[in-house]
């Protein structure tokens, strides 16, 4: 079964440069939506460990997130946000604005009159 969901390289270096005190780890501030997370029949293509970028980014967002041993990111897009478009890939960028977690799915449309909620949780 393919994975669609990944932490990217450059978010990997990041953490363990920190985890060894070379760096602090920058805070995950936002949500990037994009529409190239499935291929021209629909079918969802697993992103790569080394992107540094949606496939085609739309969107980015900031979000709110609750921690204990759960970090939950979430966005909420509303009614006008989007619009018409075919949301197909999710990512969390951090406070240098690096995409650090990629998760793509079917596409799901986005009406003008309702408001959709995204959310990623990260799991310790």
């Amino acid at each position: 079964m393919a994975q669609n969901v990944i932490i990217t390289k450059s978010a990997r270096k990041k953490m363990v440069q920190a985890r060894a005190g070379a760096i602090t780890l920058p805070k995950i501030v936002g949500m990037a939506f994009g529409s190239g997370g499935v291929d021209s029949a629909g079918n969802v293509i697993s992103p790569s460990e080394t992107q540094t970028a949606l496939k085609k980014e739309l969107l980015r967002k900031p979000i709110s997130f609750i921690t204990e041993t759960t970090c939950r990111y979430e966005c909420t897009l509303g009614e006008s946000e989007l619009a018409g478009q075919y949301i197909s890939e999710i990512g969390l960028y951090d406070a240098n604005g690096d995409i650090v977690c990629i998760k793509t799915f079917t596409r799901k449309g986005k009406d003008n009159d309702i408001e959709m909620t995204y959310t990623l949780d990260d799991v310790f």
